[in-house]
């Protein structure tokens, strides 16, 4: 029973950690980025208009990820964020929190929730196996004409990566939709199995 008891523990604990440190570096970065805005640029503004201007520092934080966006969106931006996740990746400690963090916020945009209709269990990759999985579509007429049975694109997320995984064309009859959001389903699959809704069918 104790045994049991420190196991949930454990578990409860490891799903907080997996939910609020890169939540946590995040606000504690953007805070030091405000404070350091703030001293940076309230006494140009001083010198320039006589006067101090309230929330300078958050007014600069935003325009500057503002502007942040709009680099790494560009080809040479998307460059640069490359080699710098590369140089990242080799990093052990610094890899863990950066990724973490990223995935944590696309599994909050919208983008990711639209790409991904329902959540749904197929048994995969045998027999007595099943896999968590997201629809993204029907399948492509091209494919599904020559197909008799109904087939549905099924995107089967890597763990703790949800951003890659496998495409597999599954019949209809054999995939069971689950009762919870997109945004759960996600959460699971970053987590590892450690965050998870209170209740799933048994299949």
């Amino acid at each position: 029973m104790f045994a049991t008891f420190r196991h949930n523990l454990r578990n409860k604990f490891i799903a907080g950690v997996v939910i609020v440190l890169p939540v946590g570096i995040t606000v504690v970065l953007l805070g030091m980025m405000f404070q350091w805005l703030d001293k940076f640029f309230a006494p140009l503004a001083l010198r320039l208009t006589d006067r101090q201007i309230p929330g300078l520092g958050i007014i600069s934080t935003v325009l500057l990820i503002f502007l942040v966006g709009l680099i790494v969106t560009s080809i040479i931006g998307r460059a640069f964020v490359s080699f710098g996740e590369h140089i990242v990746a080799k990093i052990p400690l610094i890899r863990s929190i950066y990724y973490g963090a990223k995935q944590l916020l696309e599994t909050l945009t919208a983008e990711k929730r639209r790409a991904f209709t329902e959540v749904v269990l197929i048994e995969y990759p045998k027999k007595g196996s099943y896999s968590l999985g997201f629809i993204t579509a029907e399948t492509a007429p091209v494919i599904q004409e020559n197909i008799t049975t109904p087939l549905i694109n099924v995107f089967v997320a890597t763990t703790p990566n949800p951003t890659t995984g496998f495409l597999l064309l599954v019949p209809q009859k054999e995939v069971t939709i689950l009762p919870i959001s997109v945004e759960e389903g996600i959460k699971m699959v970053v987590s590892g199995g450690i965050i998870h809704p209170q209740s799933l069918p048994i299949v």
